[in-house]
């Protein structure tokens, strides 16, 4: 059995330990609440963008445009959206594996543009190209981050360096849950879409009625496409921001909660330890006393 000592001192060290704990609790519900109200007051805009940027393609027949077509490169970009801090459970570690688990990537053909420098660092321990860092992004998502980001990558699309543009970053469903996910934002694939839609009730007449573009649909769709692609990779970044602090509310509740576990633990194993000691004083003294009668 350990002495009182040394069980005194692992006593206090997991006190220390748990204070710390419970206070990044406190500030993660703090920075939580002002997270998930800008998480959800755009999620509305980003799933309409999505819906009727996915409708146009849908009903534009057989279009020719660039955003439309896969290029010759097979480099594949990835904007993985992660966190600037740890202590957050899984959060990084789960958005990482989208890339790392999935056949499509492979440290040849992918590049990376990091939004968090835990993300960034993961990847790049295990061989993957780092073509961007944008972390100070995740801070405090603005759109003007999405933008940088979104030229970026849509520059080099344009070049013909990426052939396909991806998006790994976490869902904010509630503040327990929270779901790592991997979008494919360009080439705009119109027959994924249009069976996306065949699951969807809708009129008939509406399936088969072509869009009708004012100007021509290639001078709609460069206006259109690249304020899509940035108001998805912002959509990203606000979620993400905002399970961030869900996962790391919950990773420090569940650290406190075994803090304290140990701590009661640990205290009995003190009380025990002080009993025997004092049985085992009262022994030598009765000892002694009977020696000396």
């Amino acid at each position: 059995m350990a002495s009182m000592r040394d069980i005194k001192r692992r006593k206090e060290s997991v006190q220390s330990t748990g204070q710390i704990t419970k206070a990044m609790k406190l500030v993660s519900s703090v920075k939580l609440q002002k997270a998930k109200v800008g998480a959800e007051v755009s999620k509305p805009y980003f799933d309409t963008m999505y819906n009727t940027v996915a409708g146009m393609i849908a009903k534009s027949g057989q279009m020719s445009h660039p955003f439309l077509q896969k290029s010759q490169s097979e480099k594949k970009a990835v904007i993985l959206i992660s966190s600037n801090r740890g202590l957050a459970g899984g959060y990084n570690s789960n958005v990482v594996k989208l890339v790392t688990k999935d056949g499509r990537f492979t440290k040849e053909n992918t590049m990376i543009f990091a939004v968090g420098t835990k993300g960034r660092d993961a990847l790049e321990r295990q061989g993957f190209e780092r073509a961007g860092d944008y972390s100070d992004a995740i801070n405090e998502p603005l759109y003007s981050d999405a933008t940088q980001i979104g030229k970026e990558v849509l520059s080099r699309f344009v070049q013909g360096e990426i052939g396909e543009i991806y998006l790994a970053y976490t869902i904010f469903k509630n503040t327990v849950v929270q779901i790592p996910t991997l979008m494919k934002l360009l080439p705009i694939d119109a027959e994924d879409i249009i069976s996306e839609a065949e699951d969807v009730s809708e009129d008939p007449i509406d399936r088969i009625t072509l869009m009708n573009y004012e100007p021509e649909p290639e001078e709609a769709l460069d206006a259109i496409i690249p304020k899509y692609i940035n108001s998805l990779i912002y959509g990203g970044l606000v979620e993400s921001h905002a399970s961030e602090n869900g996962a790391r509310m919950q990773a420090m509740d569940s650290a406190t909660s075994n803090a304290e576990e140990m701590i009661s633990d640990l205290s009995l194993k003190y009380n025990r330890a002080r009993q025997a000691s004092i049985t085992q004083e009262l022994t030598e003294i009765i000892a002694g006393a009977s020696a000396i009668s």
